[in-house]
């Protein structure tokens, strides 16, 4: 069948690893016909095309900047860029006939492009539920329920749900989120269809002490690393604090990454130049992949505030690794219990730096500890986080397994 997948993310290489480029490949995998219709923002120079990549077609459309740009042109983008797609589908996909449409949030704005697609023809509709804005945002107070912003925001919000057919939630808190804040929505629209991969076995050509004294790693005491986006969703304040507060010999902590809070990051190690942590910059995916594999412990972090159940897919590159996990979070994700429940990780709230030690405490100062918990936690990524899995998921509504 004809696949069409909305994104706002930047795709460019299909090969790439990621959530959304593994679940396309193994839609194309399957036989099915994929359209991908993605962003080329302007600071990249290129205009709206369509091509073909490994048998996957990618439609990119020409857009104002979306990532690392200023606030105020991020929101011009992000209401201009459903009458942008709408524009480049008629030109370039008008004669498709699409089955089914796979679409993720963020953006809440794609609701009119979804209504006229299945108006040209039938097909069904999936969200795969990534985020849930506008409440993330009232949460990081940066704007009240109150506000204009908010009510046009969740005025989108309610109607994105409406019309998709159904609701992939990535977790059960998720589902409960969901349900107890959009009771109008029908119970069986709404799944659980976690963030998940195409799990490889990897086969790097250098040993894990090449890449540690590359990188000024210490080799032979565990290294706890986080990677991923520095901003306001991840509690870089707490994060801080929990540098501050590391005077430990026995395990190192490695944070990879860029975003909004960096800079903070940045001028708390120009200050205290620690010697048991370290901070680089965002490195490109291979290079990433390889200096995860050689860490001990994967770090999660979000702040304390949330009362949306956020699912950070960094999580699957700690198990693919054989990682378990600390998760330092709001009370209402279910990441940290659901790690703790099945034996691969340790969870604390986001507010007291001596809980989250306590965490180091019982994952490094027990012998053996570390590896069992990494290996349940593989087979936990094998048995619920797999492509096949999300795949199979969407599939069945289409009784076609």
């Amino acid at each position: 069948m004809n696949v069409l997948f909305l994104t706002m993310g930047r795709i460019t290489n299909i090969n790439e690893r990621g959530i959304y480029t593994d679940l396309i490949r193994k839609f194309r995998n399957e036989g099915h016909i994929v359209y991908v219709v993605t962003p080329y923002e302007r600071m990249f120079k290129t205009n709206t095309a369509l091509r073909v990549q490994d048998g996957i077609n990618i439609l990119g459309v020409r857009t104002l900047n979306i990532q690392k740009t200023n606030f105020i042109e991020k929101g011009i983008a992000t209401l201009l860029i459903e009458s942008q797609y709408k524009k480049a589908i008629r030109k370039y996909l008008n004669n498709i006939p699409f089955h089914l449409i796979l679409y993720s949030t963020p953006p809440i704005t794609f609701t009119s492009i979804i209504q006229k697609l299945k108006k040209r023809n039938p097909a069904t509709s999936y969200l795969l539920l990534k985020d849930i804005f506008p409440q993330n945002a009232v949460d990081l107070e940066i704007f009240s329920t109150n506000s204009i912003l908010y009510k046009i925001f969740r005025k989108k919000e309610k109607a994105l749900y409406a019309v998709s057919d159904y609701i992939g939630c990535m977790s059960a808190a998720n589902v409960r989120f969901l349900q107890l804040h959009n009771p109008e929505l029908s119970r069986e629209k709404i799944e659980i269809n976690p963030n998940s991969i195409e799990i490889v076995d990897h086969n790097y050509h250098y040993t894990k002490e090449e890449v540690k004294k590359k990188y000024g790693l210490p080799l032979s005491i565990p290294i706890l690393i986080y990677g991923g986006n520095l901003g306001k969703p991840q509690g870089i304040d707490f994060l801080i604090k929990v540098l501050s507060n590391h005077t430990r010999t026995d395990c190192f902590i490695l944070i990879i990454g860029s975003g909004t809070e960096h800079h903070k990051l940045e001028q708390w190690f120009q200050i205290n130049n620690p010697v048991n942590a370290k901070l680089l910059q965002g490195l490109p995916k291979l290079e990433y992949d390889a200096l995860v594999a050689v860490c001990d412990i994967g770090l999660i972090f979000l702040d304390y505030r949330f009362t949306i159940p956020n699912y950070p897919s960094r999580l699957l590159s700690y198990l693919e690794n054989k990682m378990p996990i600390i998760a330092a979070t709001d009370k209402n994700t279910d990441i940290g219990t659901i790690a703790e429940e099945n034996g691969y990780g340790y969870w604390c709230e986001s507010i007291n730096v001596e809980d989250f030690n306590k965490c180091i405490d019982k994952m490094v100062c027990q012998d053996g500890n570390i590896s069992e918990m990494g290996e349940r936690g593989y087979h936990y990524l094998l048995s619920h986080y797999s492509v096949e899995k999300s795949y199979d998921i969407i599939m069945k509504h289409f009784n076609v397994l």
